[in-house]
């Protein structure tokens, strides 16, 4: 279970991108954005919560630019994870700077990936470790930014085609709609969209579900993730 529990933060980044939208809104703008989540078991047993929040910078002088996080705090008996993301972006979602600091067990990881444009890159850097140049398009994406931009589309009815994706390394990821259906949150029945998702890397390929709610943020409600030992899901606390 323990390598299983450690696999299941980058997915849930990455579900939470993914929705077919309806009739164009008006864009959200994400400021001081906070949403919650119950990280469960298929048995019901909670494991621990996570946190989403987004700020809209406005330096005096400067373009506009977004602050990402995501916190994830989770444990099985002998076994803890903590993830701390951190993302710097344009206000286009185009990424500047991304933080990764995990716990998993005795496992730890402290590195910053950094995007130059102009060379078309993401130099990845290991803190006390190594350093690495990856490909990366003119308005490359980290996780982060990336879930926020692909939300706003889904917001004006547009759907991302697939992409590529850092979260250290490169993923390429795809989604396909997969119907409406009704989902409970606390004790409400609501209406969400069904997307099943793959999300594949030089040494994964991992395919899930995540639903979304019908909003004009279409803020990420359910994510299931089938795992051998049983269904792991991340779930909105209202």
């Amino acid at each position: 279970m323990h390598h299983l529990l450690a696999g299941s933060a980058f997915p849930f980044l990455l579900l939470a991108t993914f929705a077919i939208s309806a009739a164009p809104v008006g864009a959200p703008g994400f400021n001081n954005e906070t949403l919650r989540y119950s990280i469960n078991w298929s048995s019901g047993l909670s494991l621990g919560e996570a946190n989403l929040h987004a700020t809209l910078l406005k330096p005096a002088q400067e373009a506009e630019r977004r602050h990402l996080e995501f916190d994830l705090d989770a444990a099985v008996p002998g076994y803890a994870v903590s993830d701390r993301y951190r993302s710097d972006a344009s206000s286009d979602f185009c990424s500047a700077e991304f933080q990764r600091t995990t716990t998993h067990g005795k496992k730890k990881t402290d590195e910053k990936t950094t995007f130059d444009a102009q060379s078309g890159t993401a130099t990845r850097q290991t803190v006390g470790g190594g350093k690495s140049e990856l490909k990366s398009p003119t308005c490359g994406k980290d996780a982060l930014a990336y879930l926020y931009f692909v939300r706003r589309e889904l917001s004006q009815g547009r759907i991302p085609q697939p992409q590529t994706v850092f979260f250290g390394a490169a993923y390429e990821v795809r989604v396909e709609f997969a119907g409406t259906q009704k989902i409970r949150i606390g004790e409400a029945q609501v209406d969400a969209d069904r997307m099943t998702a793959s999300v594949k890397g030089s040494a994964s390929d991992i395919s899930f579900e995540v639903f979304f709610l019908k909003d004009a943020a279409r803020t990420p409600a359910l994510v299931r993730v089938p795992l051998a030992l049983g269904m792991f899901s991340m779930e909105l606390v209202k």
